[in-house]
């Protein structure tokens, strides 16, 4: 697995962790399954913080590996120019 393929994996990894944190959120604000989340000491606001840290890790890693690909072609090219 190269570098682009490593960070596309944790982009798609920290894309549905978010998706889990904003549903498990919404279902403190909807008082279901509350007591569980207050065992763990997870507020609503815990989870709202890690859902949005996570799409910022997500949309900061596809931004990346999409960069790194981009240079990757951009170098082969030349390499084939010169050759």
């Amino acid at each position: 697995m190269d570098h682009t393929g490593r960070l596309q994996l944790i982009g798609k990894l920290t894309y549905y962790l978010g998706w889990i944190a904003l549903v498990c959120g919404g279902a403190v604000h909807l008082n279901i399954a509350k007591g569980m989340f207050t065992a763990m000491q997870l507020s609503q606001r815990n989870l709202f913080e890690l859902g949005v840290v996570c799409f910022l890790i997500a949309i900061a890693s596809e931004l990346r590996a999409h960069d790194s690909a981009g240079k990757d072609k951009e170098i082969s090219g030349g390499l084939r120019k010169a050759a």
